[in-house]
């Protein structure tokens, strides 16, 4: 049993080629083809996020499972197509929210009660500026 999901990404992204195509869409300075790669990569989060709402409109447990990680398999794939480090993007957000204090907040409804996470005076949002990978090139 895998415990590390970017791992396994990027070795499913090696076997696949995957970082060989981006690796020569650099090369050629083709930022247009980068572009509609994150553009395609973000139609397939959208696709995952829609098999979810299908799935919870089912009330099918072992589809709404699959949704999430595959969620999670597109958006980590994403991070690792384009060479950001997912581990120091992750430890920057992390950090950034544990942060934040237990609250209300009250630009969104909250039904069940349970604490939204609120940012206290003084609070620093995540710092990615050095872990953009090729997403500079595909914006």
């Amino acid at each position: 049993m895998s415990s590390n999901w970017v791992k396994d990404i990027e070795d499913m992204h090696r076997k696949f080629g995957v970082h060989d195509w981006v690796d020569n869409q650099i090369k050629e300075g083709n930022s247009e083809k980068l572009q509609e790669f994150l553009q395609f990569r973000m139609r397939f989060l959208y696709e995952e996020l829609s098999e979810m709402d299908i799935a919870m409109t089912e009330r099918n447990p072992e589809e709404i499972v699959d949704a999430l990680i595959d969620l999670c398999v597109v958006a980590i794939g994403t991070l690792d197509s384009f060479g950001v480090d997912a581990y120091k993007a992750w430890d920057s957000v992390h950090t950034a929210n544990m942060a934040k204090e237990p609250g209300v907040k009250e630009t969104r409804p909250n039904p069940l009660g349970l604490p939204d996470l609120i940012k206290p005076d003084g609070w620093t949002g995540p710092d990615h500026s050095e872990n953009h990978g090729y997403i500079t090139d595909a914006v």
